[in-house]
């Protein structure tokens, strides 16, 4: 009898063995760290300071918001991708909700990143090829349009046209809008949302996703994106760099802005360049949200490439942000803590970050700024299985 016993727990060992060894609590792109940083993860914005306001209420909400999709069955399906990993839907969640307990709880930003460093293990993203993670930043456009064609405004953005989904091959953007962007094809006819002042506003409206335009008559209608046409997203910023128009160090949204405002003809070379094109929604009334489908919220939700990095996750970002001290921009090395919440056409491999700095008046001039290198992390509490 002692002897079918031990055979049996023998088998129920290897059994077990062979079970676990199916799990990886990392995942290619996210590998098991220690906090070997001091300042990683002392998140001074969540408390404030004499130079800096608190956003405690701002971040609070994006845990909410990550929550609620956690408990939606398309994050069960999206998180079939994620299959053998510590990242689950529970694993991530219950993470959250114990964060969101610490950040009431602490007093200020040292002793909240000691809790969280005492009860979270680290998950760092391997970067790209070298190794390095790409920052960027993007906002929620404010412009001015028409919904009517004036002669002021003439340059459309489009809602998805009825047939659009049923289509086998989608068209380019040449094909769509021309090279002017003034050329609406057939397919796109009737299907104009509202017309904007300049082309450059409309192109750039395409590659934040989404914004808030005023209206000759004083009331605003806000879009985001509705779909799009499958084509891979050239940014122009770099087609420019690669064609030595400008120097790499001195580029940014307003020196990009500034080369195409003194030679706007040149738009007409550079915007066919990127063949992905954008169609937008309304979503006037309703707050911005990300791929996920819940809101946003500035400097607190990130966008990376979902197919490799977990969708609503608590996050951690550690790069130099832009801060407007005196009208002048300032860069500080900063450690936030953030959810991943969104995505872009842009954004993909593990080397990429886009982190949304809202919809006020400076978002434009600061996400423009955004573009240095830095660490990305992922926390789950310690202990997950």
């Amino acid at each position: 009898m002692r002897q079918k016993t031990n055979e049996l727990y023998f088998v129920f060992t290897i059994v077990l063995m062979c079970f676990f060894s199916t799990i990886s609590y990392s995942s290619p792109t996210l590998k098991k760290v220690t906090w070997d940083n001091n300042n990683l993860g002392v998140d001074e914005q969540i408390f404030g300071n004499k130079s800096l306001a608190s956003d405690k209420e701002n971040l609070l909400k994006a845990l909410d918001s990550s929550i609620i999709y956690l408990n939606t069955p398309k994050a069960q399906k999206d998180y079939n991708d994620f299959a053998g990993t510590i990242f689950t839907p529970n694993n991530v969640k219950n993470s959250i909700t114990r964060f969101r307990e610490l950040v009431s709880l602490a007093k200020d930003a040292t002793e909240l990143k000691n809790m969280v460093k005492a009860e979270f293990d680290l998950y760092k993203s391997t970067g790209n090829e070298k190794g390095q993670v790409a920052f960027t930043g993007y906002y929620s456009s404010r412009l001015e349009g028409s919904l009517v064609k004036t002669d002021e405004y003439i340059y459309p953005i489009y809602k998805k046209p009825k047939n659009w989904d049923s289509l086998e091959t989608k068209s380019t953007r040449v094909e769509l809008e021309g090279t002017t962007g003034l050329e609406t094809s057939t397919l796109l006819k009737g299907s104009e949302i509202l017309w904007l002042r300049n082309r450059l506003d409309a192109f750039l409206l395409q590659v934040q996703g989404s914004g808030t335009i005023f209206l000759p008559n004083g009331k605003t209608i806000s879009v985001g994106i509705g779909g799009n046409n499958g084509y891979p997203y050239t940014s122009i910023g770099k087609e420019l760099i690669n064609d030595g128009v400008i120097d790499p160090k001195e580029m940014s949204l307003e020196k990009l802005t500034k080369y195409f405002e003194a030679y706007p003809k040149e738009l007409d070379k550079y915007i066919p360049r990127n063949e992905r094109f954008i169609l937008f929604a309304e979503t006037t009334g309703k707050p911005l949200s990300g791929s996920l489908g819940v809101p946003i919220f500035t400097e607190r939700s990130i966008a990376t490439d979902k197919t490799i990095m977990p969708p609503g996750a608590l996050a951690l970002i550690y790069t130099k942000l832009p801060y407007i001290k005196d009208k002048k921009v300032e860069k500080k090395q900063t450690s936030l803590f953030v959810l991943d919440q969104d995505t872009g056409s842009a954004i993909k491999g593990a080397g990429r970050v886009d982190i949304f700095m809202g919809n006020d008046e400076n978002s434009k001039e600061r996400a423009g700024f955004i573009n240095d290198t830095g660490d990305l992390y992922y926390l789950i509490l310690k202990n997950m299985n």
